[in-house]
């Protein structure tokens, strides 16, 4: 920023004002210089000056900061800093509003769980390479396929996918009865994809794992053993190594959530598969639905591109 830009003078009179009034360590004043030098280049792109900001543009610096993977602490001080500095802007009569009045933390707000592209899914689906191609190897390929199918195909949970058991897969119906969070149950459906790796899993992969040994539970491990939740996040962590990013089991379950909004699904519907006692908890996908909403408006209604004042 150059020194006769108003950006500039105004963050030179808060660091003075930090220093000589407040006393705060140099270390203290660099950091909220950094903080708002980040902040004053974000207004930067939207043509915006401090004093300019509105709420919308805190909050939106704010959640950016979050998407990219900043730690909650971190936006928390961030937003701090802003506060720090619209009062002393609002105290000084600079500003007639304060753009971070009544703003709520970092942690108070919903913000929309990670998901995957289409294509990331599908390469995630293909599981883990194999070191070997023995009969136990291929075995535990064909288990792996079939929990990544259904994690994507039900929006399952970790817990919820380890505690299957065989008597809950109504295969030939094209569903799986899921037990969730307070133990209550749900019926989830499976699409033809899930329900074909399962019929390989179940035909010959699982009677190998088990090796005569017997077990309720769908998914098993050799010997029959249960699978741990930490082997199924490693699993799925492999199975995306391939991928542009590392996956996570709620990384699929979101993915089927998402993909399902921008499909058209309703939120009612979504809400049902994933298990959510509130229809709120699911209403974070609720923007998807709208940004679908917008461009299908714009490809197809025949006014979206004109001007309602054009003359013909």
């Amino acid at each position: 920023m150059q020194s006769a830009d108003p950006n500039l003078r105004l963050l030179n009179s808060f660091l003075d004002y930090l220093k000589i009034e407040k006393g705060l360590a140099a270390l203290s004043v660099a950091a909220y210089k950094s903080d708002l030098e980040h902040y004053a280049e974000f207004l930067l792109k939207r043509k915006r000056g401090l004093r300019e900001a509105r709420r919308q543009d805190v909050r939106d610096f704010l959640n950016q900061l979050l998407s990219n993977g900043v730690d909650g602490r971190s936006v928390a001080r961030k937003l701090s800093a802003l506060r720090h500095f619209y009062k002393y802007l609002l105290l000084d009569r600079y500003i007639a509003a304060d753009p971070t009045l009544n703003l709520d933390t970092p942690r108070q707000w919903k913000v929309l769980p990670k998901s995957l592209a289409r294509d990331e899914v599908e390469q995630v689906l293909q599981g883990p390479p194999r070191a070997r191609d023995d009969r136990p190897a291929q075995a535990l390929a064909a288990r792996d396929r079939a929990m990544l199918e259904v994690f994507y195909a039900g929006a399952l949970r970790v817990s919820e996918i380890i505690n299957l058991k065989l008597e809950d897969l109504k295969l030939e119906l094209g569903y799986v009865l899921v037990r969730g969070k307070g133990d209550k149950e749900r019926i989830v459906p499976l699409g033809g994809a899930a329900q074909q790796v399962l019929q390989e899993y179940l035909r010959e992969a699982r009677p190998a794992l088990a090796a005569g040994r017997s077990s309720p539970h769908l998914f098993i491990a050799r010997g029959a053993k249960p699978i741990t939740r930490q082997r199924v996040w490693q699993m799925v962590n492999a199975a995306s190594a391939q991928s542009a990013r590392h996956a996570s089991p709620h990384m699929l379950r979101h993915s089927c959530a998402t993909h399902m909004v921008e499909n058209g699904a309703d939120l009612r519907t979504v809400q049902t598969i994933l298990g959510h006692a509130d229809i709120s908890t699911t209403q974070v996908y609720t923007h998807l639905a709208l940004d679908r909403l917008n461009r299908v408006y714009k490809q197809h209604h025949p006014r979206s591109k004109s001007r309602a004042g054009k003359s013909a």
